[in-house]
């Protein structure tokens, strides 16, 4: 995958698997989602979740983290067989964000996400828009997290 036009939709990547201990759960929420579930292991025992577990968008930003190491390797491993990188731009947003079971200390999330559709851009030509389903399942195959996304990816330099 170099350009927007060897994406095919349907295609799948697993971008990595992360597992959640408490220093960091407690670290994230601390400076970022400061509830009592997530920076307190007995008040979150006593909380409607039942355990420490950490915050949404910690299971997100971790998303984030192993897709941009992806989009790095990606880029490596064309520049070591002798093709040009892929050129990734930004995302103009996120939709469907859902979170249907806490990720608890020990959970290890297996990210993925699958192209569901493409778009080259008419207004600027060089750039196509990628849309994908993204999803983190803990170690027993349940979902954690999922949402839909979109991204630039530069289309074939002529």
């Amino acid at each position: 995958m170099t350009d927007f036009e060897d994406l095919e939709i349907g295609h799948e990547a697993d971008i990595g698997s992360h597992t959640f201990t408490a220093e960091e759960i407690i670290a994230f929420a601390r400076r970022w989602d400061p509830q009592p579930f997530h920076i307190d292991p007995e008040a979150a025992a006593r909380s409607l979740l039942g355990g420490l577990c950490a915050s949404g968008w910690h299971t997100a930003c971790v998303w984030m983290r192993l897709n941009v190491e992806y989009g790095k390797r990606l880029a490596a491993e064309a520049l070591a067989a002798g093709r040009q990188p892929p050129r990734f731009g930004p995302s103009p947003g996120i939709s469907n964000l859902k979170w249907p079971r806490p990720v608890y200390v020990g959970d290890t999330i297996s990210y993925r996400w699958r192209i569901s559709g493409k778009r080259p851009l008419a207004t600027r030509p060089q750039w196509g828009l990628v849309e994908h389903e993204a999803l983190g399942v803990n170690q027993n195959g349940q979902p954690v997290l999922s949402f839909e996304g979109k991204f630039f990816m530069g289309r074939r330099l002529s």
